[in-house]
């Protein structure tokens, strides 16, 4: 734990607007488009799931050793969508995307037919 989180000096936004359940969205307090991502830690040996952790940007298993074999190495999985299983195992980590591309064209199309376009809209003329 550094020293400014003690005394939450730091200024950058936690994105809290953005909950686990959405995939992606755009942020209502800063505004940047934020991605949920899903990481979750296995023993390297035994392949049990182990308790994550997200500790200064890298995801850790929560004890040094596994409980099933005493290994200290493991592995880290990111994970596509989240099981309510691997819930209790899993580290969310919010990953600001910054030069997302939007597509701002718009493209309209007729169908080519043989018959005379029908005016949908018709305007009343005053007689004179």
């Amino acid at each position: 734990m550094l020293l400014t989180d003690i005394f939450k000096l730091t200024k950058s936004c936690t994105h809290e607007g953005i909950t686990p359940d959405m995939e992606c969205g755009y942020c209502p307090d800063c505004g940047k488009f934020v991605e949920n991502e899903w990481y979750i830690t296995r023993c390297s040996c035994c392949g049990v799931k182990l308790r994550a952790f997200n500790r200064n940007g890298n995801i850790i298993p929560q004890f040094r050793y596994c409980a099933n074999c005493g290994s200290n190495e493991f592995t880290v999985e990111k994970l596509e969508k989240i099981n309510f299983v691997d819930i209790n195992f899993a580290v969310l980590v919010k990953k600001v995307i910054e030069n997302k591309k939007f597509c701002t064209t718009t493209q309209c199309w007729q169908e080519k037919t043989s018959a005379k376009p029908i005016l949908t809209v018709r305007y009343r003329q005053n007689p004179q």
